[in-house]
């Protein structure tokens, strides 16, 4: 099994020789981009005692936990077969709760591990079934409260779990269209959101005993998103754009719904996160995107903890991501956009900052390339932003380049920061691309929603004019240009060589969207409340039909003669497996299969979770662009 992958890398790596693009930057192998965090997903316990990481074991990411006082490391779990998820938790009474993902089977399990002894529960099993925490509680902490389509799959109830005698009892049973929940420190849920696709209703009650009554209605278009009470009257925080183009962060009083007043608001950038601390029961900050992360303090004692941080961890973005329940012993993440993440402990009573570790210390940030905000008018005017990270080296124009529009296409952005393909991309000589196009999120509700019915018009042409721009600015050679996304991305590429077979030498795709009409018609059932906000944003199957088979790649392989590498899992839920096979069988009978390559994964999701199939997709990649974009010194 291994042979074929050493014999990839081998010819990768004589590749690497030959091509080099910037001679003086060094050549980093593909496993240093690609490879398990050395640790990553650092937490600490609620006392302050312990913290727990992700580190490999065996190839596979495992739970590892190192008591403060001393430093001394133990491996709380072994597995051999699956990773640990990264969603994993603390309880307040010193339990871990974790889950493993077995896809082979669709299977997934919560365990819970006792620290004092290291003891091993399964708590929980279920086939097909998605689960997710909601809430932990501190006055229960036996008790979680969990999310889960167990009853109905296309439907998720609320339930409250022990997690020591594993009994499961229901909370709240989803009556069919209930989509969000927003629980208290206490575990009381009082604000729900119910939706039938295409209006959004947030629902209010006073009390448990109470029934949940409208408060605020909007369609889809328009966002209220709950944060948490005040703790005066019935009054909560929101993230909201009612009546406004950009999210602001607001008071709504939960009684009638009506706004009252505004907290903070950015002219230029949707408010995208709150920091509200439950220890403390206040608003810590707000962030955003505006070409690069932003924040605006809120309370006193947290921007006080960041001065502090700010000298001693100067030219990086800092994040907390967790802390005790004193919020004295702060997790702390730093990054840039050429440095992955490293992670530190801070004591805010001595003011001490230890290093945790890194998540990828092979990487030199000095090998690898700046990411640089950009923006560039569209064919009808409209401003589009996006990062363009040119390779290191004297030269930059008349660049061989790969595009790289994002998924989604709604309710995703690129944003700036560490993408190891982007790294990867840059280090072997290409610039990269990456296009935030109308229907984008984080630039305010008018560009949003700009991409409505537009995902085969509007937003291509965004695309396009990207690339138009590269070029008429001497960035780009024109005769070196390829397209790569995942997703609706991957749509974008097969569209781009389809409809513009000059621009392009070539596409890769993964996971990609091949037919719309099965995407919506295919969605898993607890999507299914989705489907008909797609019949508004991207196309009615009926209404829409002539559109929606226009561009649909599917149909149209005769207009695909570009080569194409393509990539996928066989347990992605979001895809026809049967389609996208008899799809590549067409576009390999008519262009040969040299120039059609496909690479079928029968234990992968949407993303390749296993090393060794990640650095075969890279080596691929790499071989397959160098043949196709002839990247010469």
């Amino acid at each position: 099994m291994l042979r074929p992958l050493r014999v990839l890398l081998s010819i990768a790596v004589i590749v690497a020789l030959c091509t080099c693009n910037q001679q003086s930057t060094p050549r980093i192998p593909i496993s240093d981009f690609f490879k398990i965090p050395e640790k990553s997903t650092f937490r600490i316990s609620p006392d302050g005692k312990y913290i727990s990481y992700l580190k490999a074991y065996k190839g596979k990411e495992n739970l590892f936990i190192q008591q403060l006082p001393d430093g001394k490391e133990q491996m709380a779990t072994s597995f051999t077969d699956y990773p640990v998820r990264g969603d994993y938790f603390w309880t307040y009474n010193n339990h871990i709760v974790f889950s493993q993902d077995l896809v082979a089977n669709d299977e997934l399990k919560l365990f819970t591990i006792d620290v004092a002894t290291l003891k091993l529960k399964n708590i929980l099993d279920q086939q097909k079934v998605r689960i997710s925490l909601l809430n932990r509680n501190k006055q229960q902490p036996d008790i979680i409260t969990i999310r889960m389509n167990k009853r109905d799959p296309a439907n998720f109830d609320i339930y409250r779990l022990n997690i020591i005698t594993g009994e499961l009892i229901p909370y709240l049973i989803n009556p069919g269209n209930i989509t969000e929940w927003y629980p208290e420190v206490d575990g009381k849920i009082r604000l729900i959101t119910s939706s039938d696709g295409v209006d959004k209703t947030i629902l209010f009650r006073p009390n448990e005993n109470a029934p949940f009554r409208r408060i605020i209605e909007n369609n889809f278009s328009t966002s209220v998103r709950p944060i948490a009470f005040t703790g005066e009257k019935n009054y909560f925080y929101a993230l909201s754009n009612v009546n406004r183009d950009k999210t602001a962060l607001v008071e709504v009083n939960a009684e009638n719904g009506r706004e009252i007043k505004v907290l903070y608001l950015c002219t230029n950038a949707d408010i995208q996160d709150v920091e509200y601390s439950k220890n403390k029961n206040h608003l810590e900050m707000v962030r955003w995107e505006a070409a690069k992360p932003q924040k605006h303090f809120l309370s006193a004692d947290i921007k006080s903890i960041y001065d502090k941080l700010q000298p001693q961890l100067k030219g990086t973005e800092i994040n907390i991501t967790d802390r005790d329940s004193a919020e004295n012993k702060f997790i702390i993440i730093t990054y840039t956009d050429r440095n992955p993440g490293t992670y530190y402990l801070y004591e805010n009573k001595t003011g001490q900052l230890k290093k945790l570790g890194d998540i990828n210390s092979t990487l030199n940030p000095q090998d690898l390339c700046k990411v640089q905000p950009v923006s560039y008018k569209a064919s009808d005017g409209l401003t589009i932003n996006g990062y363009l990270t040119l390779p290191q080296g004297t030269k930059s124009t008349n660049l061989p380049v790969v595009i790289m529009p994002h998924d989604g296409p709604f309710n995703q952005s690129f944003w700036w920061g560490y993408n190891p393909e982007v790294q990867f991309l840059a280090n072997r000589g290409y610039a990269v691309f990456q296009i935030n196009f109308r229907g984008s999120t984080g630039y305010g509700k008018a560009f949003h929603n700009a991409g409505f019915k537009e995902v085969g018009g509007k937003i291509q042409q965004d695309i396009t004019d990207g690339v138009n721009w590269l070029i008429s600015n001497k960035t780009a050679d024109p005769d070196k240009i390829a397209i790569f996304g995942a997703g609706f991305g991957g749509f974008s590429a097969l569209y781009g060589i389809s409809l513009h077979p000059r621009l392009y030498n070539c596409a890769i795709v993964q996971h990609s969207l091949i037919n719309f009409f099965s995407f919506i018609k295919d969605a898993p059932p607890f999507l299914k409340p989705s489907v008909k906000m797609m019949y508004e944003m991207v196309g009615d199957p009926e209404k829409d039909a002539a559109q929606l088979r226009a561009i649909s790649p599917v149909f149209h392989t005769d207009k695909i003669r570009a080569p194409l590498l393509i990539f996928q899992g066989a347990k992605d839920d979001r895809a026809n497996i049967s389609e996208l096979n008899q799809f590549v069988r067409e576009l390999q009978k008519q262009n040969g299969s040299e120039n059609v390559k496909y690479f079928l994964k029968p234990n992968e999701r949407t993303f390749f979770r296993s090393e060794h199939n990640r650095l075969q997709m890279y080596a691929e990649i790499e071989q397959f662009l160098d043949k196709n974009m002839r990247v010469n010194p």
